[in-house]
């Protein structure tokens, strides 16, 4: 009885182990702890980077420190969040966020808005749109998002026509169905279009890089209007969209004193969209 008892146990005991070892073969999203007191958002130069720091020092006085990573492109951030180096993002729109996860296969989503950062049409060397001469090199974003988007804003300006039912949020340059005035389309990283002035006749440039580089949003040629789908957003890990910790600070970041901070400083620049 003694034995039999014995081997019970042990066979009880290999079963209890196996069990073990095949959870530990199951893998699971790591969630961020729900009672955090410190983050770490990342951003890009220009509007990002200065909303945010106000954004930050309001969080702090309730009791919420956040850490600002700065980055020099549009890549890195989505990249650094969805490995975990990052707790959330705040630099781009919901278009280019569905853009990287179908090219990346990650799951980063939306918990909120924060503002429209209007495109525009810059130039060094025009002052009017009809002025730009046939053969005029443009240069627009090179993601596919911001891109298909600058391509939306010149046609809205009769500078060229895309194919009728283009999804002006996946348009490419060969969705140009007319150029009239046979422009030849550069695609740049958004960070080079400022320095790329001066070589091309006009630029389509992001917010967030024209005010990096100084340029005085009442010299562009065309803005990008309200009926715009490009509302910024703040970017999650898909597991991690109901953390209270990151919940608050969508909730610091849509506060009237975040709004009235945007109007005040950002009226040329920036639209309040919460």
């Amino acid at each position: 009885m003694k034995l039999t008892k014995a081997i019970a146990l042990s066979l009880a005991a290999l079963i209890a182990a196996g069990a073990i070892a095949g959870c530990g073969d199951q893998k699971k999203e790591a969630k961020a702890p729900a009672d955090k007191k410190e983050i770490t958002v990342g951003i890009t130069s220009g509007y990002s980077e200065q909303v945010m720091e106000f954004v930050a020092k309001k969080a702090e006085k309730e009791g919420l420190k956040v850490n600002l990573k700065a980055f020099g492109d549009y890549v890195t951030p989505d990249a650094a969040l969805a490995a975990g180096e990052i707790d959330l993002n705040s630099y781009q729109h919901g278009p280019y966020l569905e853009a990287y996860n179908e090219k990346n296969g990650t799951k980063l989503i939306s918990i909120g808005n924060t503002y429209l950062a209007p495109l525009r049409i810059y130039s060094n060397k025009y002052k009017d749109l009809k002025d730009v001469p046939d053969g005029a090199r443009v240069s627009i974003p090179n993601d596919p998002s911001n891109g298909g988007r600058a391509l939306l804003l010149l046609d809205k300006q009769g500078l060229l026509k895309l194919k009728e039912g283009t999804d002006p949020t996946k348009a490419v340059v060969g969705d140009i169905a007319e150029n009239p005035k046979h422009l030849e389309i550069l695609e740049l990283e958004a960070p080079q279009l400022p320095r790329s002035l001066d070589d091309v006749a006009i630029s389509v440039i992001n917010a967030g890089y024209a005010k990096a580089a100084s340029l005085d949003t009442k010299t562009a040629l065309a803005t990008e209007d309200n009926t715009s789908p490009y509302v910024n957003i703040i970017a999650a890990r898909e597991q991690d969209k109901e953390n209270p910790t990151y919940q608050k600070f969508v909730k610091i970041f849509q506060s009237e004193d975040v709004k009235k901070y945007i109007n005040d400083n950002f009226s040329d620049g920036l639209v309040p969209a919460f």
